[in-house]
Formats: C-alpha cells, sequence, structure tokens
C-alpha cells in the first residue's frame, strides 16, 4: 500500500512518505502473519492523503484478543527505533503511541472486531468518514465500510 502522491512537495515529506510507505509494508506483514488480526486499517490524515510533516499516522488494528496485542513488543520488534509515548483508552479502543528516532508519530489502535458491527456506532463512523484505506482485512472492515456507503 502506497500513501499519495509526491507532485509538488517538499523533499523532507517525500522523505517521510517513504518512511511510512515502508513501516506500512512490515504492519501489514506482520498483520498476515498473526493469526489473531483480522484487520488493518491506515485511518485520518494519511488515508486521505492529506498529511503534513505533523501528521501522526494512525492505524487501526482489529483482533481477536485486541487487549494482547496493545503492548509495545512487536512493534518495537518492527521499529526498534520506536519509543513509547503513552497508552489511553477510548471506550472499546486501546490507544498506544510510538515516537520514532525520524519524528514520527505512530498511532496504534486496538479494537476487537466488534467495533465494526453494522450498524456502526458513532465513534467507529467519525473514523471511517474521516478517510481510511484499508491494508489487510478477513472481513470486518469491508462490510462495516460498504454497509454505510464509505467503502475508500
Amino acid at each position: 500500500m502506497t500513501v499519495g502522491n509526491d507532485a509538488g512537495m517538499s523533499a523532507r515529506l517525500k522523505g517521510r512518505r517513504r518512511a511510512v510507505n515502508a513501516l506500512l509494508v512490515d504492519v501489514e506483514q506482520w498483520a498476515d502473519e498473526y493469526d489473531g488480526v483480522k484487520a488493518l486499517a491506515l485511518v485520518g490524515s494519511y488515508a486521505r492523503g492529506a498529511e503534513r510533516m505533523a501528521s501522526d499516522l494512525d492505524l487501526m488494528i482489529l483482533a481477536d484478543d485486541a487487549n494482547a496485542l496493545a503492548n509495545e513488543d512487536w512493534f518495537v520488534r518492527l521499529r526498534p527505533d520506536a519509543r513509547f509515548i503513552r497508552a489511553a483508552n477510548w471506550g472499546p479502543v486501546r490507544e498506544r503511541r510510538f515516537r520514532l528516532r525520524s519524528g514520527l508519530l505512530v498511532e496504534l489502535n486496538f479494537a476487537s472486531e466488534s467495533w465494526a458491527d453494522v450498524p456502526l456506532d458513532a465513534g467507529t463512523r467519525r473514523v471511517l468518514e474521516d478517510g481510511h484505506r484499508i491494508l489487510y482485512d478477513t472481513g470486518p472492515l469491508r462490510v462495516a465500510a460498504s454497509a454505510v456507503g464509505i467503502d475508500r
């Protein structure tokens, strides 16, 4: 999955985009290899193609056991330079935020498959409508997005 078009973009932002694309490839591969992951989506400004240097990279991960994945071990193995910043809980979503040596903030959001149950709750709808790109899916995100006409 490649993020956006580089035309008219600063060299710094082009470099950031290359780093994001490499990270997305690694996270997609991890999701494909980890049996418990049901779906992975890029959400927010990178999904919309509206990122700036200050933008964070937001990923939504649906899993059989979201709480078990909401630790830093697997992500730090993918990006050893990642520094854990904070943990927060937003209803059914477990957020884990990291900063990479490059300065990129990566927000990992974990929830069970029920996060994408139709009809969507207001929070899920808002996240998907704000921009999303499905990177890996065994079914729940495509059904949710297409059921409400926001399949992007």
